[in-house]
C-alpha cells in the first residue's frame, strides 16, 4: 500500500468508525456488530502504526488510551460554570416561576414582544397561553465537563473545578466514546458544550463484581467512580471504565437558534449524545407533571439521576434575567428526596470473603424501601461503624437513593435506649478465630489464614472453577461445599486428586454427575495459561491483569522468580499488585499448591502458537523509555519493543542499549545516559529500527 492509499484508507476508516460510534452511543441504534467494529478499529490501528505520519490526535484509535498525564493543568473557563440554586419542594418551583415572570415584566400576564421568527412551537419565548417556556432535563449524577470544539474538532475538555477554573482532562475525555472527536453537519466554527460524565449502573456493577472477585475494595457509587476515573493518570485505565456522557448546554457567539431546546436538537445532529428524556414545557404546571413522572420512573433508568433541571428556553429571556454572583436566575435544580426509612438494628454480623476481607453487615427489622423489603445493609468497615456510632438496638436511618444496596446513613439518637454499648469491631475471624489484620492505607480488616479458613478455601475453589477461570461448569458451589465438608478437598489442587468412587457416596451425586465432574476437571487441563493465572486467585490480579502478565512473562516460572522491578515493568502492575504477587509466591503453602497443579498437568506457560508473531529485530537489545511521545504512547512502544524481541527496563545501566527519548525527558535519566555513554534515539529513529 502506498502512503497515498494508506492516508485515504485511514481517513475512510476514521469517518466510518466515528459514524458507528454515533449510531451506537448517541442514537442507540448500532448498525454493525461489536466484532465487526473491533476488526475495523484493529485495521485502523495497524495502518496508523505503519504510517504514523497520518495519525490524527482525534483518531478513533485514540479512544483506547495509553497516554500518561502526570499532572492535570488548571484552565480558566471562558464562561463561568456556575452552580444552580436547589429546590426541594413544589413551593420553591412556584416561587422560581414567579421570580422569572416578574423579572421579565410578565407578572400581570403581559407577554414580551418577540420577533416573528421566534413565535412557533419550539422557539417562542412564551406559549400561546402566555406561559413561560421551560426546558426540563434529567439531573445526571456524575462529573460536570466542558468540551471546546474548533472547526468541528475536540480541542479541550475541562472539569468544572471551582466554577472559575477547572482541570484539563482532554486525554481522558477522548476515551469516552459518546464524546465525538470530529463533528458532522452544519456546526458553529467555535463553541463550547457542557454535559455530565457518568458511569452507567451495568458498568458500575460489573466493575464492582470484578473488584470483589480479586479482593479489592468496592467502589461506593457510580458518581464517585466516574469522578475518580476522570482524574486517573493513565488514560488506558480510563478507557476500560467505559464512561459515558450526556451533553445538555451549548455556549458560543454564533449559535444557530435563539432557544436552548432547538440548539440541543441541532447538537444531536452534530454528533453529541443528547438525552431523549428532555422536554419542552409550557408553564410551571407542565414542569411539575414532568417532575412527578420522573420521581417514580427514575429507578428504571440504567444511570443515576438525583433531580430535574429547569431552564428558561429563550436565550433573550435568559439574558434579561441574568445572574446572581453564584447562579443563573433563569435556571433551577429540583432535587429528589432520597428514599429513606428508619428501622431497628437487631444485630451486626461479619462476613468473610474469598480473599479474607471482612464485611460487617447490619441485620435489620424488615421494612419496605424502594419496592423491596430490606433486611440487611452494609456497614462497610470499622471506620464507618465508629463514625456513625452504630449500636445494636439503635433505630437507624436506611437510604437507597441512587444506590442499589441499602446503606445506613445515621442513627436516630432520640430513640436510643439507655444502657446501650458502643460497637466493638471484632478482633478475630468469625470463622476460624485467627487474629485479624489491617494493612496501612486499607479500610478493611482481613483474615490472613487464607489456606485454612473455610469461607476463604471454599471461595477460592468457587473462583477457580468459575466460567472466566477454569470453566468447570460440572462443579458448582453446592458440590464444592459438599466436597469440603466431607474432607475430600482442602485446596484447589486437591480437586485433581478426586476419584469417581469418592464422589458417588455424596448426596445427589449419581454416576452421570460424577463422570461429568471428572471429565470437566480433565478438560480444564487445556485451559490457557492466562486463565489459569487468574484462577489461582492472587489478590488484586483480575482477569485483564492476568492476561497482561501472562503475555509479558510467558510462563509461571518466570513470574515466580521475577524481581519487584521486573514486575513493575508489566502493564497494569503497580506497587500494590507487585507486592501481592510476591507475597503469594513467598507463601510455602501456595507454592505447594502450584507444584501439585503443575503435576496435574495444568498449563503454566503460553503455547507455542501464542508466543509466535513479531520479529527478532531488537533481539538482545535493552531499552529504557523516558519522556512524552507524539506518535504512540509509552505502553505502545513497550509492546513494540517486546514484539520485536527487545527488553524493557525501568532504569539506565551499562546493560542499556538505547534510551528512547521523548519530549521532557527526565533530567536525571539524561544525565545518567550521558555519563554511561548510552545512545539516545528519537521515536522516528526507533520506528525506523522496527520497520526497516
Amino acid at each position: 500500500m502506498t502512503p497515498q492509499e494508506a492516508q485515504l484508507k485511514i481517513q475512510e476508516l476514521s469517518k466510518e468508525l466515528e459514524q458507528h460510534n454515533y449510531n451506537y452511543y448517541a442514537l442507540d441504534n448500532p448498525t454493525i456488530s461489536d466484532f465487526e467494529f473491533d476488526k475495523k478499529l484493529e485495521e485502523l490501528i495497524f495502518l496508523e502504526k505503519q504510517f504514523p505520519e497520518f495519525l490524527s490526535p482525534n483518531s478513533p484509535s485514540q479512544r483506547v488510551g495509553g497516554q500518561i498525564t502526570k499532572e492535570f493543568k488548571s484552565v480558566k473557563h471562558q464562561y463561568a460554570m456556575l452552580s444552580l440554586n436547589n429546590s426541594y419542594n413544589e413551593e420553591d418551583l412556584l416561587d422560581f416561576d414567579r421570580r422569572v415572570r416578574e423579572g421579565l415584566g410578565m407578572a400581570s400576564g403581559l407577554r414580551e414582544p418577540q420577533p416573528p421568527s421566534a413565535i412557533d412551537l419550539f422557539s417562542a419565548s412564551t406559549s400561546l397561553s402566555g406561559q413561560i417556556e421551560y426546558v426540563c432535563e434529567l439531573k445526571f449524577d456524575g462529573l460536570s465537563i466542558s468540551l471546546i470544539y474548533e472547526e468541528g474538532k475536540l480541542v479541550q475538555a475541562i472539569t468544572r473545578g471551582d466554577g472559575v477554573q477547572g482541570d484539563d482532562v482532554t486525554t481522558n475525555a477522548k476515551t469516552i466514546k459518546s464524546i465525538p472527536l470530529q463533528l458532522k453537519g452544519n456546526f458553529p466554527k467555535k463553541f463550547e458544550i457542557r454535559g455530565e460524565v457518568f458511569m452507567s449502573r451495568p458498568v458500575f456493577d460489573a466493575i464492582n463484581k470484578e473488584r470483589e472477585e480479586i479482593g479489592d475494595a468496592l467502589m461506593a457509587n457510580p458518581r464517585n467512580a466516574a469522578s475518580g476515573t476522570m482524574k486517573m493518570q493513565d488514560s488506558a485505565q480510563v478507557a476500560k471504565r467505559k464512561l459515558d456522557c450526556f451533553l445538555y448546554h451549548v455556549l458560543g457567539e454564533d449559535l444557530p437558534h435563539p432557544t436552548h431546546f432547538e440548539n440541543m436538537q441541532s447538537a444531536k445532529l452534530w454528533g453529541f449524545k443528547i438525552s431523549e428524556q428532555a422536554k419542552l414545557c409550557s408553564g410551571i404546571n407542565e414542569v411539575l407533571d414532568f417532575i412527578h413522572h420522573w420521581d417514580k420512573e427514575r429507578f428504571k433508568l440504567p444511570f443515576d439521576i438525583d433531580g430535574i433541571v429547569i431552564k428558561v428556553n429563550n436565550y433573550k429571556q435568559q439574558k434579561n434575567l441574568g445572574f446572581t454572583a453564584k447562579s443563573p436566575r433563569w435556571a433551577i435544580a429540583y432535587k429528589f428526596k432520597a428514599e429513606q426509612v428508619s428501622t431497628e438494628l437487631q444485630s451486626i454480623s461479619y462476613q468473610v470473603g474469598r480473599t479474607g476481607a471482612i464485611t460487617p453487615v447490619a441485620n435489620l427489622k424488615p421494612i419496605p424501601l424502594g419496592g423491596t423489603t430490606v433486611k440487611r445493609a452494609s456497614l462497610h468497615n470499622a471506620d464507618i461503624i465508629e463514625k456513625l456510632d452504630v449500636r445494636v438496638g439503635d433505630y437507624v436511618f436506611v437510604e437507597k437513593g441512587g444506590e442499589i444496596i441499602p446503606k445506613i446513613i445515621g442513627v436516630d439518637l432520640t430513640k436510643r435506649k439507655s444502657g446501650t454499648e458502643p460497637t466493638h469491631y471484632i478482633t478475630h475471624c468469625p470463622e476460624c478465630n485467627t487474629l485479624l489484620q489491617r494493612n496501612e492505607g486499607e479500610a478493611n480488616h482481613f483474615c490472613p489464614n487464607e489456606n485454612e479458613c473455610p469461607p476463604q478455601v471454599i471461595g477460592k475453589m468457587e473462583h477457580f472453577v468459575s466460567r472466566k477461570a477454569m470453566n468447570i461448569d460440572s462443579l458448582g458451589g453446592e458440590t464444592i461445599v459438599q466436597l469440603f465438608n466431607a474432607g475430600l478437598v482442602k485446596t484447589i489442587a486437591d480437586l485433581y486428586d478426586l476419584k469417581k468412587e469418592q464422589l458417588l457416596p455424596l448426596e445427589r451425586m449419581a454416576e452421570k454427575s460424577a463422570n461429568n465432574l471428572i471429565e470437566g476437571l480433565e478438560a480444564s487441563k487445556q485451559v490457557p495459561f492466562e486463565r489459569v493465572l487468574y484462577a489461582i486467585g492472587i489478590r488484586h490480579v483480575g482477569e485483564t491483569t492476568a492476561k497482561k502478565i501472562a503475555k509479558k512473562v510467558k510462563s509461571l516460572d518466570v513470574l515466580i522468580n521475577a524481581s519487584r522491578e521486573e514486575l513493575l515493568e508489566i502493564d497494569e502492575v503497580g506497587e500494590i499488585i507487585a507486592i501481592s504477587i510476591a507475597d503469594f509466591f513467598s507463601n510455602e503453602k501456595n507454592r505447594e499448591i502450584i507444584l501439585k497443579l503443575k503435576q496435574a498437568g495444568l498449563q503454566f506457560e503460553l503455547s507455542e502458537e501464542q508466543q509466535q508473531g513479531g520479529s527478532d529485530k531488537l533481539k538482545d537489545l535493552t531499552f529504557v523509555i523516558s519522556g512524552v511521545f507524539a506518535k504512540h504512547s509509552r505502553d505502545q512502544y513497550k509492546d513494540m519493543i517486546e514484539l520485536h524481541g527487545g527488553k524493557n527496563s525501568g532504569s539506565i545501566s551499562k546493560k542499556t542499549s538505547f534510551v528512547l527519548a521523548g519530549d521532557n525527558m527526565g533530567p536525571e535519566k539524561l544525565k545518567k545516559a550521558q555519563s554511561l555513554g548510552v545512545k539516545l534515539i528519537t521515536e522516528d529513529e526507533f520506528l525506523e529500527m522496527v520497520s526497516g
